[in-house]
């Protein structure tokens, strides 16, 4: 068992608190799914927010999702002047025995295009 990164990002519509746990939620079970993952195999997540979103914590959306016990953080992403704005992203911890170029990143609805370079992109058609 070795202990991976997985990362993925999501981008809203807007800054809505149903709306930021509704996404989050869709993001971190895409990379569960993705990488055949369970709660328990999760060391830790850090998820950091652009500085035009304010209306939730994302990581409440993982506590909705049964992470209880894993360690949590969020924080701001960095503010540079071309970035996409509206984006959750996360980096997740986790045990697993999937090899490092096995592991799936999960890029949703616009952030899909933060990493195209990743063969593995899921691109979910905004509503």
């Amino acid at each position: 068992m070795s202990v991976r990164a997985v990362r993925g990002a999501t981008q809203l519509e807007s800054d809505e608190r149903e709306h930021m746990l509704d996404r989050v939620a869709e993001m971190v079970r895409d990379v569960l799914d993705a990488n055949s993952l369970a709660v328990d195999d999760f060391i830790s997540i850090i998820f950091t927010a652009t500085s035009d979103l304010h209306s939730e914590f994302p990581a409440y959306a993982a506590r909705q999702l049964g992470f209880d016990d894993v360690p949590l953080i969020c924080a701001r992403e960095l503010e540079i002047g071309s970035s996409m704005p509206r984006v959750v992203r996360m980096m997740a911890h986790v045990e697993t025995d999937l090899s490092r170029k096995d592991i799936t990143h999960v890029y949703l609805h616009g952030a899909a295009a933060l990493r195209r370079d990743l063969a593995r992109v899921r691109a979910v058609p905004d509503e």
